[in-house]
């Protein structure tokens, strides 16, 4: 073991006996990637599976974040130790991102509590590694439950709410969320809705159409296929109502999870999803080295020159990669 694996071994220890500064330190070497994030995720792996894990999904300017912040509240109140990894889009011009979610947070969150962001730097392969390697590093320094947020309904958020045994979707009234929810594929990784800002006109509009959207669900099997029909709540994160009904709706889905015996089973499914997209970043990492190696410029030559064609190029690559590796 060298010196940065006795330097991480050491921060892993401290964040795992309670260092904040410590487990900031962690998360910044996870975000970073690498080597390094590697040893941290496999230092976490062996303390995890304790945390439920909540996942919180829907468009920009639904209130996710304070409604985010009124459920920590309530958790640490009630003695919990909650984290946050709240997870904001990248400028696709600058490649920045504003990581204010915690402006909107920490006013209401408990000493108990810690609140992280994590930008998505425009793209989903290095958050396919860095989200699962945070959530078990929360996990292992004893913060339960763990809570990831994202900002809108796409690929990204998908795939970061099939981390999460428990996915909450927040939309509002008066912005088509309900439709939209059910076009990017919401509807079907949802556990739990939640109608924020209810006090505005065409809430009960909202409601209206999300249970219309279920009834479909229903129509088309989704409901006998889990046994379980996602509850559709009224909240006004900004007065702090409906903070205690999601709580009690996230409680009731973790003994559902239980009792069917879905949570193995989601397990599973996180660690496959986990393992291939480390699969599939380390075999593009190795193709693009192969392509930029002398042999890759032949080949490369030969399909310009009409000799062969991209897709035997490809296969001849695969082939000397596979060769390499065995």
């Amino acid at each position: 073991m060298d010196a940065t694996d006795n330097s991480i071994s050491h921060l892993f220890e401290t964040a795992v006996s309670g260092e904040r500064r410590s487990l900031g330190k962690l998360l910044t070497i996870i975000e970073r990637g690498g080597e390094p994030a590697d040893i941290v995720a496999g230092l976490a792996h062996q303390k995890a599976g304790n945390a439920h894990v909540i996942g919180i999904t829907g468009a920009p300017g639904s209130g996710k974040s304070t409604l985010t912040g009124r459920l920590i509240e309530k958790i640490t109140k009630g003695g919990g130790t909650p984290s946050v990894l709240a997870v904001d889009p990248s400028s696709p011009l600058t490649g920045g991102a504003i990581l204010g979610d915690r402006i909107r947070m920490d006013d209401l969150a408990g000493e108990g509590s810690f609140i992280r962001s994590m930008a998505t730097r425009g793209h989903s392969g290095g958050l396919a590694l860095a989200v699962p390697a945070a959530i078990q590093l929360f996990d292992a320094a004893r913060y339960n439950p763990v809570i990831i947020e994202t900002v809108g309904v796409g690929q990204v958020e998908v795939d970061v709410a099939g981390t999460a045994d428990t996915t909450v979707v927040v939309v509002t009234p008066g912005m088509g969320d309900a439709v939209q929810a059910n076009k990017a594929g919401l509807l079907e990784v949802a556990d739990i809705f939640v109608v924020n800002k209810s006090d505005r006109p065409g809430a009960n509009d909202t409601r209206r159409d999300l249970d219309l959207m279920l009834d479909l669900g229903h129509l088309s099997g989704l409901e006998e296929k889990t046994g379980y029909r996602p509850p559709i709540i009224m909240a006004n994160s900004l007065e702090g109502e409906g903070a205690e009904a999601i709580l009690t709706a996230i409680e009731d889905h973790r003994n559902h999870l239980s009792k069917s015996g879905s949570f193995e089973t989601r397990q599973k499914q996180r660690t496959l999803m986990e393992i291939q997209n480390r699969l599939e970043l380390l075999i593009g990492s190795t193709s693009s080295n192969a392509l930029q190696s002398e042999a890759g410029e032949k080949i490369l030559t030969e399909v310009l020159e009409r000799n062969i064609s991209p897709s035997e190029a490809a296969k001849s690559i695969a082939s000397s990669i596979i060769r390499d590796l065995t």
